[in-house]
């Protein structure tokens, strides 16, 4: 029988989705699942994007060009310049791509190659663990922990692990799996390290719609004009208006070298999405409100989430500063182990909680065993339903 490749065989699982067959079989069975584990939001898209997916008049669905539509990059930085003061954000500085996701491959390959190492705080989002082993690159995670709430590290713990090989510093702010929002400050100590070691900085920004505090201002890594050939931005529309399954993100660089090689690979698989780009250029032009309502509520949410949480004999949960998720500790040896066995033999009156186990989110073998990824993409209702179902589950499995 012919063998898959090693490659294969070491990519890992997606803690997010490798419980989904526990799933499938826990509603065939009539239970209803309370999902905590999938950044899946509910909010409803933006009323201009279906009405631009409607009013579609083309006879053919053709390609796009590989790195978007001219209209589309025009709008991306239109809205990053007046929503977030990037007034150096031009166009030609952007490649849209199908989805975040791809603009992190197609960096990343662009950036390092096979066996150079890429430096990532963790808990880290689980698929930068299998983005790097898609080109066998080797992720370097630099700890950090639930004690100090996940804050960035020093900068000597990052001089320790940084070698001829480390080409690149990964970060996503706000973080997921976390929550945590990185200050200025840490930027500024994030930057320092890039230039003295003239490395790449990479910086994950899906999340910065969603920050909690009034007196918190982001800071994009391209406000840093020393950094204006290191600096690579990731975004993507998913997140910020409810659109996950429209696959449209994108790079964002003032190094005409990365932006020309990432490119490349772009031309490879042809063009992103067309009929997704037309309606993205629709929901750029959404109300300010959008985001205010939106904001007010995922910091609900994650009120109600935290709260509850805490009341849970044995569970620990910090507030998070921004994103949608946080990292939870539970009073149990195993997370897998537990997340699985709520969905396979447990429900709390016809109903059970779905959660990330939160070893996937560490490149480190035997990390957060204890610990769950929580997404508080619910109402507050059905999350307060799923916390009394967490509790009691929590009950049953420790007796």
């Amino acid at each position: 029988m012919p063998r898959i490749s090693n490659k294969g065989k070491s990519m890992p699982a997606s803690p997010i989705r490798k419980l989904a067959p526990f799933a499938e079989q826990a509603k065939k069975n009539g239970i209803n699942i309370y999902h905590l584990n999938i950044g899946q939001p509910d909010i409803e898209t933006p009323h201009q994007f279906w009405e631009a997916i409607k009013n579609i008049d083309r006879k053919v669905l053709e390609y796009s060009p590989s790195n978007g539509f001219e209209e589309v990059r025009n709008k991306y930085a239109q809205f990053f310049q007046k929503r977030y003061g990037l007034t150096n954000l031009f166009p030609e500085d952007i490649l849209v791509t199908t989805g975040g996701s791809e603009a992190l491959l197609f960096t990343l390959f662009s950036l390092l190659d096979a066996e150079d190492e890429i430096i990532i705080p963790e808990p880290l989002y689980a698929n930068y663990i299998g983005f790097s082993k898609s080109g066998n690159i080797k992720v370097q995670p630099i700890p950090t922990t639930f004690d100090n709430a996940f804050a960035l590290p020093s900068i000597d713990d990052f001089e320790k692990v940084i070698n001829e090989k480390t080409k690149a510093i990964l970060i996503c702010n706000p973080n997921n799996p976390t929550g945590y929002f990185y200050s200025r400050e840490e930027l500024e100590r994030l930057k320092e390290i890039v230039l003295k070691h003239d490395l790449f900085i990479i910086c994950d920004e899906v999340y910065r719609d969603f920050i909690y505090d009034d007196n918190l201002k982001y800071t994009s890594i391209l406000e840093f004009s020393e950094l204006e050939n290191h600096a690579i931005l990731i975004d993507s529309l998913s997140k910020r208006f409810s659109a996950c399954g429209a696959r449209i993100g994108m790079v964002a660089t003032k190094n005409k070298e990365v932006l020309q090689t990432i490119l490349k690979f772009a031309q490879q698989r042809l063009s992103p999405p067309t009929v997704e780009q037309l309606g993205a250029i629709a929901m750029f032009d959404v109300e300010e409100n959008y985001f205010t309502k939106v904001n007010i509520e995922y910091k609900k949410r994650r009120d109600t989430l935290v709260e509850g949480l805490n009341k849970i004999e044995g569970v620990k949960c910090h507030t998070p500063g921004g994103a949608f998720y946080c990292i939870v500790q539970l009073p149990v040896k195993d997370s897998d182990d537990f997340c699985q066995w709520m969905l396979s033999d447990f429900n709390y009156e016809g109903e059970t909680v779905m959660m990330a186990p939160a070893s996937g989110f560490y490149a480190t073998e035997g990390k957060g065993k204890n610990e769950v990824r929580i997404a508080y993409v619910l109402n507050s209702i059905d999350l307060k339903k799923a916390m009394k179902c967490l509790e009691e589950g929590l009950k049953v499995y420790n007796n």
